[in-house]
């Protein structure tokens, strides 16, 4: 922790001397907030979304459509949090920085999920790795693919329903 303005603060947990709007591919990580189980829950190895759930898919589907330099790769909501890749890429116009896209996904999620569940919210920070090469790519797009069959062993499992 640093101080800034006589407050700690948390350090960013972004690469130093990165620009997150470079050309790449972005694996993401998002979560609710206390890991409460919003989005739906997994049954035989299958994620089932709920309404909320719904919101999640829905909103990432759409990201290319404000973004005309961003494109999806695999991508997987699960009860309690998302995965997805982004690839960031030249569109002839400045291309986004990875935290707005975030930011906007987050937030037109939340507007919508409150109209649901009032006191729905994410984590306020999300986890991002910069993808280096295609064959961490193919091991990433493999975890999210088989991150419903492997829920109960995941890293991020809570084992209950919040």
């Amino acid at each position: 922790m640093s101080l800034y303005k006589n407050r700690y603060r948390i350090e960013s947990t972004r690469m130093k001397d990165w620009d997150y709007s470079s050309n790449g591919y972005y694996f993401i990580t998002i979560c609710t907030k206390y890991r409460k189980h919003l989005f739906g829950e997994i049954n035989n190895g299958r994620m089932i979304l709920s309404e909320i759930g719904g919101i999640a898919f829905q909103y990432w589907q759409e990201i290319p459509n404000h973004f005309l330099s961003v494109q999806l790769d695999k991508f997987e909501i699960m009860p309690d949090h998302m995965h997805g890749i982004i690839i960031i890429g030249s569109h002839g116009a400045q291309s986004p920085n990875l935290g707005i896209i975030i930011n906007q996904y987050k937030r037109k999620c939340t507007i919508e999920s409150r109209k649901i569940d009032p006191h729905f919210e994410w984590l306020p920070r999300y986890h991002d790795h910069i993808i280096r090469n295609n064959g961490e790519l193919n091991r990433i797009q493999e975890y999210i693919q088989n991150n419903p069959l492997n829920w109960e062993e995941d890293n991020l499992y809570t084992g209950s329903h919040l």
